[in-house]
């Protein structure tokens, strides 16, 4: 229980007591990752101040020495310098950092010039080709740093001991047994080999975490890029839901309004008593409708307090028909099969065959002509419901509502749950829908 205070965000001044050597250690690798190239000169700065500069000491006052030039302190100088220098850009321009390095040590070695402290630094060259560079140029790197430790050996180590010159009689003998000089050079070989080889390791072992991390930043971006698209088309089918509830709510609670007030319009003329229900038909109608149209505007405005009304049911059809019947439209309800296989349909399922009814009686109300006759059948079969919508109207049911939102909205609807419309005029006048809509597992 203690610890619950600092899930609380820390600021400046609490974050660096509590946790000052944690957060300094990351604002210095945050800043050493943005400044590589300042990083990397600093560094060369610091190992020329140990490997370059005391050679440049040592020949202050001095002169050159032109018959030993090779082994002449400012010859060293000048290899340190050119070895060292392509350090500053091992991470930014590596392989050609590295050739230039390379060429320098060709031409030491060729030209016999001392060796010199900083041709150590051609493990750090390894390291980087092994870490930063092409598959291609970290191998070359590698088979050449070897081969450069073979001929390192042979040129200083090899020759010299092989041969001297006896000053009496001008002839070169072996000054040591084959043997310890082949042990010698071996061990020697060895030793650089390996220091070589763990370099590279070394800088296989940076590659990979490398890479790792790139692929797990990638690998996060696209999962946000994903998550974002997911919800963009989660926003979609949402508005796209609501776009049908609202249609559905509201064209046919305005059919029927519609339609009840042009009867109290004439009713109250004849028979004031006819009026005053109609009227009192279409409060009802407004009230229902306003109930539907807040439990909507709950859902977009996400409000966890709004009202929370029981979504319609294929129990509601019969309360659905008996609404349409008081707007003046002959409507009749025609039920076959066993009913309770309703259970086998999902609460969404049983919307949907609801929002079908609503959609195929709102446009009998919209388009069949004056005095229509309606009939709503539902089939139960062993495998799925069948909706069957007719009228005897006009025959000539507008496809939707003009702003897309009709019998493609059926569709939609049905087509969530493996279900099928089909709609059009019949053959003896009137229009008929007939929608199927499977039961979950197909099974009676």
């Amino acid at each position: 229980m203690a610890a619950a205070p600092r899930a609380a965000p820390l600021t400046a001044t609490t974050a660096f007591a509590h946790r000052p050597r944690r957060g300094m250690v990351g604002r210095v690798l945050h800043w050493f990752a943005s400044h590589v190239q300042l990083v990397d000169t600093l560094l060369v700065a610091a190992l020329s101040a140990i490997l370059v500069l005391p050679f440049a000491l040592v020949g202050v006052g001095s002169t050159f020495d032109r018959t030993n030039w090779q082994n002449d302190t400012w010859t060293g100088f000048l290899i340190s310098v050119l070895v060292t220098l392509p350090l500053i850009w091992r991470r930014t321009r590596t392989v050609p950092a590295a050739i230039a390095m390379a060429s320098v040590c060709v031409v030491q070695v060729a030209l016999g010039v001392q060796v010199v402290p900083a041709d150590a630094l051609v493990l750090m060259m390894v390291y980087a080709l092994a870490a930063y560079a092409p598959r291609w140029a970290s191998i070359s790197g590698f088979w050449l740093a070897i081969a450069g430790a073979a001929a390192l050996i042979v040129r200083y180590r090899a020759m010299p001991v092989l041969t001297s010159t006896d000053s009496a009689e001008g002839i070169q003998e072996p000054a040591q047994p084959l043997f310890q000089i082949v042990l010698a050079v071996t061990i020697f070989f060895g030793f650089i080999a390996a220091s070589v080889t763990a370099a590279w390791l070394l800088g296989a072992i940076t590659r990979n975490r490398i890479s790792q991390q790139r692929e797990l930043r990638e690998h996060a971006e696209r999962l946000e890029i994903q998550q974002q698209q997911e919800r963009d088309l989660a926003a979609a089918d949402e508005r796209a839901r609501i776009a049908r509830e609202m249609h559905d709510v509201v064209a046919h609670s305005l059919s029927v309004m519609i339609t009840q007030a042009d009867g109290a319009r004439y009713a109250s003329q004849n028979d004031p008593e006819v009026a005053r229900r109609t009227l009192e038909t279409i409060a009802e109608t407004g009230r229902s409708s306003l109930h539907e149209m807040r439990r909507l505007l709950g859902v977009l405005h996400d409000d966890s307090g709004a009202e929370t009304r029981p979504m319609p049911t294929i129990a509601d059809i019969p309360d659905l028909v008996d609404t349409v019947q008081l707007s003046g439209t002959r409507a009749k309800l025609t039920v076959s099969g066993d009913a309770t296989r309703a259970d086998r349909l999902t609460a969404g399922a049983q919307l949907v065959a609801y929002r079908v009814v609503q959609e195929a009686l709102t446009n009998i109300l919209k388009h069949a002509g004056p005095e229509p006759q309606a009939t709503v059948t539902l089939r139960w079969g062993e495998q799925m419901l069948q909706l069957q919508i007719d009228d005897d109207g006009r025959g000539a049911l507008s496809s939707d509502d003009g702003a897309g939102n009709g019998l493609r909205g059926m569709r939609e609807r049905l087509a969530l749950y493996d279900g099928s419309v089909q709609a059009g005029p019949r053959a003896g006048g009137g229009f008929s829908v007939h929608a199927t809509l499977p039961y979950e597992n197909g099974a009676s």
